[in-house]
């Protein structure tokens, strides 16, 4: 080294967080926090946002330690299309299914299209991958959290 900081990604990445995390703290700050038992609106905000800010100082701290250079660039020679159009098409698919089909159609086609984004993934492992998270997604949010979405349109669970 010459003496200065190599920038890696880790450093914009924990940046990014650090400024987040520290905004939604600011902002949240403004409303009223209540208590733990009897939480307002202000108490996520800032709860989360100094988890995230915490979060990005060991992300960058990570990459403080890093003596080697990861030898990538910001920004890849050549990005994986597939990649980003499966990211970017299972929240799409996440709310045309939603609404017309339900959670479990919505929950499972999202995460199994996202999943297929990884370029080692494989049929099967997004699809169980897909299947895990929307079976404990429907317990969590239609049974546990009582959320009005419903689990299958036209059909009464």
């Amino acid at each position: 080294m010459n003496g200065r900081f190599n920038l890696k990604r880790d450093y914009y990445a924990g940046g990014l967080m650090v400024l987040l995390g520290v905004g939604a703290a600011v902002t949240g700050a403004g409303y009223k926090f209540g208590s733990l038992a009897r939480m307002g609106p202000g108490f996520m905000p800032v709860v989360l946002g100094i988890a995230l800010a915490f979060l990005g100082v060991l992300i960058a701290g990570t990459a403080l330690g890093s003596t080697e250079d990861d030898g990538k660039k910001f920004l890849p020679d050549n990005p994986q299309w597939f990649g980003w159009l499966c990211i970017l098409g299972g929240p799409v698919l996440f709310i045309i299914l939603g609404l017309y089909a339900g959670m479990i159609p919505a929950v499972f086609a999202c995460v199994f299209v996202c999943a297929l984004g990884d370029k080692t993934a494989t049929y099967k492992s997004s699809a169980m991958l897909a299947a895990g998270v929307t079976f404990f997604g429907v317990i969590l949010f239609h049974y546990l959290l009582s959320i009005p979405f419903p689990v299958l349109r036209g059909v009464n669970l």
